[in-house]
């Protein structure tokens, strides 16, 4: 276990010392090297009015699409959590190595409380969506994208998920990038909560990109998935769109597609797929 635990630190520090390098040296260069195609606005827009409020069927609808984005058994499979949840979605896009990178959202809404299309489905129906955009091309890391059940009881579904990993498998786990509550505003990010290696390649992107992102910290707003992998040291990095001023319409009636800036909307799409694209480059060390 000591030795298990040394090798997992040693390596953990030449990829940050990788992206150090990287975000000093070549930014803009690595956002411009084609590493992700984006879907049209128009696809993005079309997924996220398509929302169920019943959470079997929100599950249903981004396990179909992930199939019809090209993730096919037995690649894409389901994970049962608990009898009266819905499973958790698991596909996985392969890479040239077994170093893994997990993109996740959950797919739950709390119950009886508006359409829940701010928490979660903005995150949810991106997971096909960063599917399409990485699968143009050959890539370093195998890439998990998890709909996770059972946040808004409890991180029920991402703790099961990581939970069952076997400790070799959480050891390839790179990176966790977790997407919860987005188009309200530009693109935020729980720094409090983040990898600061991870929180530097984010803004490298951004800055090349032109797109925006800033800080906005929830700690005492509550928690999500990304804080099941933080448990198990995986560094990880939670995007979302909360705002002070925009606290009250989660878990209220006022989540609905009213509540969406579909402007800033498609470009945290955008910022994510380039984020996810360059981690790809970065975080496997020469």
């Amino acid at each position: 276990m000591v030795f298990h635990d040394t090798s997992r630190s040693f390596r953990r520090r030449i990829i940050h010392l990788a992206i150090a390098i990287a975000c000093a040296l070549w930014p803009a260069a690595a956002f411009g090297q084609g590493r992700v195609r984006l879907e049209p606005r128009a696809v993005i827009e079309k997924r996220l009015k398509s929302f169920a409020t019943d959470n079997h069927v929100r599950e249903s609808v981004i396990r179909k699409w992930l199939a019809e984005s090209g993730c096919a058994k037995p690649k894409l499979s389901e994970e049962p959590v608990k009898p009266a949840l819905p499973p958790n979605v698991v596909c996985v896009l392969p890479g040239e190595t077994h170093e893994v990178i997990v993109v996740g959202a959950h797919t739950d809404k709390v119950p009886s409380a508006g359409d829940g299309v701010v928490d979660n489905w903005s995150g949810a129906s991106l997971l096909p969506s960063l599917l399409f955009s990485l699968s143009g091309q050959k890539r370093h890391h195998t890439f998990v994208f998890v709909g996770f059940t059972g946040e808004e009881r409890g991180l029920i579904g991402s703790e099961y998920y990581v939970d069952h990993l076997s400790p070799d498998e959480r050891d390839h786990i790179e990176a966790m990038v977790n997407m919860d509550s987005l188009g309200l505003t530009p693109t935020k990010v729980w720094a409090s909560h983040a990898d600061k290696a991870l929180l530097d390649a984010l803004a490298s992107v951004a800055a090349a990109s032109k797109l925006p992102v800033s800080t906005v910290n929830v700690d005492k707003l509550g928690t999500t998935d990304s804080e099941s992998f933080a448990s198990y040291h995986i560094p990880r990095i939670t995007l979302h769109s909360v705002t002070p001023e925009k606290m009250q319409v989660l878990h209220s009636a006022d989540d609905t597609m009213l509540a969406i800036n579909l402007d800033d909307y498609y470009d945290s799409y955008r910022l994510i797929a380039g984020y996810l694209g360059y981690l790809d480059g970065v975080l496997t060390p020469k």
